[in-house]
């Protein structure tokens, strides 16, 4: 049965990529970081290509809130919810700006933020999961990866 829900949650996580969804749709997940004054926050940001629950890339500006946090706290938790499921990660969180990686995770609508994948604002963030909380089908998985 664990198995069966972490198999639900990788899905769930991949369907919600922008590089899986319907063209021109937005999907969203929450992402938790410590911010400078080292309190926790929270915001919602696009993922952009997923491997199941094992790891989750994201894109952002090279001097955002977001990449400022990491560099200075690498340790993340996400979170994909809707009335159906809640999928609880928590992992590290890495800034690349390898220009093969930038390419790879570019999707259609970050050219409203960046002149394209080789904009020197443009990163992505790397979210690697530790450990998880599942919520799948009214089913309740905890572990590690």
């Amino acid at each position: 049965m664990n198995q069966d829900i972490i198999n639900k949650a990788a899905e769930i996580i991949c369907k919600n990529t922008m590089h899986n969804s319907a063209q021109n749709v937005s999907t969203y997940c929450t992402i938790a970081l410590i911010d400078l004054n080292g309190y926790p926050t929270v915001s919602t940001i696009s993922p952009s290509k997923a491997d199941g629950i094992n790891w989750i890339t994201f894109c952002t500006g090279l001097g955002s809130n977001k990449s400022n946090r990491i560099n200075r706290c690498n340790r993340a938790g996400v979170c994909f919810c809707n009335d159906k499921y809640n999928i609880t990660l928590v992992g590290t969180i890495e800034v690349l700006t390898d220009p093969t990686i930038k390419n790879e995770m570019w999707y259609e609508g970050l050219e409203n933020h960046f002149k394209g994948p080789d904009d020197p604002n443009y990163c992505v963030l790397m979210f690697k999961t530790e450990r998880y909380n599942l919520l799948v089908d009214w089913k309740e998985v905890e572990g590690t990866v």
